[in-house]
């Protein structure tokens, strides 16, 4: 039987057969050893082959997938999801706070695998004067770069309809750190969904996990909302130095004007790019961020808080 992947426990796999029936799958310990190094050989969004002993024996290629660094075993990834069309990445400015450097390891993971990112600014109801400018600022920057942005309030419902034209049809990663509010805007844009929510820890102003696993959750006409469980950090995984640069779209066009086709954008001499930081055509918080990324190889500088 063939099906798709649309739940991960961990232990377990749930699949949508072909012909319609759900059925939970393992994995074959052999099966782990396959492929890249991975937590989890198989992914949410995966085509796969499943045997009469309910035991998934193959997965069909993927068309992109997206992949970070796994926290506890940083030698292996974690596949978020597989075989998407486009990702939202909710962001909180507040209550908690995402960081730069997070959105900007998450949007060239995204690049590097060709997924288009939707940034979603999350709790625009509970922003004070300093709090909306500044969102305002984090907008302005990643619409200036590329990418499109939609301001939201996920628990009032400000916003939240006109996001539903951009998910019919299409399979959507939906991600963020712990307690951006994934889970009360997936209740408001798939009523019956149920899924459950969680009160920021106020002694240290972060999210705490409510989503467990990753799970498709049907929405619109033959559209999918991925849920994935809340990042604490994302550690990217497998890119090479030198491709890096493409990854950051305002570096990689600022880099066609550098005086060596090698160059690192971090002490060569006729650099567009440091000239482009120094004169504030590219934001301090994107080129620190590409910085942070060159130091991955490095291990011992991976740390949780990216």
């Amino acid at each position: 039987m063939k099906g798709l992947v649309i739940k991960n426990t961990g232990s377990w796999y749930t699949v949508r057969t072909d012909d319609g029936q759900l059925i939970d799958c393992k994995v074959k310990g052999n099966f782990r050893l396959k492929g890249i190094r991975s937590t989890n050989p198989v992914a949410v969004g995966d085509r796969v082959t499943v045997n009469e002993g309910m035991w998934i024996t193959d997965i069909e290629n993927r068309r992109n997938y997206i992949i970070r660094k796994s926290i506890n075993l940083s030698k292996q990834s974690h596949i978020l999801a597989a075989n998407v069309d486009q990702a939202l990445l909710v962001v909180t400015v507040s209550s908690p706070q995402t960081s730069t450097t997070f959105v900007d390891r998450f949007l060239a993971s995204a690049e590097a695998y060709r997924i288009p990112v939707i940034l979603i600014f999350n709790k625009t109801d509970m922003l004070g004067e300093d709090e909306h400018r500044y969102q305002q600022m984090m907008v302005q920057l990643y619409e200036t770069v590329g990418y499109e942005c939609r301001q939201v309030s996920a628990a009032t419902g400000n916003g939240v309809e006109e996001l539903r034209p951009m998910l019919n049809g299409k399979i959507t990663l939906l991600s963020g750190n712990s307690g951006v509010g994934k889970s009360t805007l997936i209740n408001r844009l798939v009523p019956g969904a149920n899924l459950r929510t969680a009160e920021i820890s106020d002694a240290h102003n972060t999210g705490m996990h409510t989503t467990t696993f990753s799970e498709m959750i049907p929405i619109g006409q033959s559209g999918y909302l991925i849920d994935t469980p809340g990042i604490k950090g994302f550690g990217t995984f497998d890119m090479e130095r030198e491709e890096l640069t493409s990854y950051f779209k305002e570096i990689f066009e600022m880099s066609k004007q550098c005086r060596f086709s090698d160059c690192t954008h971090t002490h060569e001499p006729g650099c567009a790019v440091l000239k482009a930081v120094e004169e504030h055509y590219i934001a301090q918080s994107r080129y620190q961020s590409y910085l942070s990324m060159l130091d991955d190889k490095d291990e011992s500088k991976y740390r949780e808080a990216y």
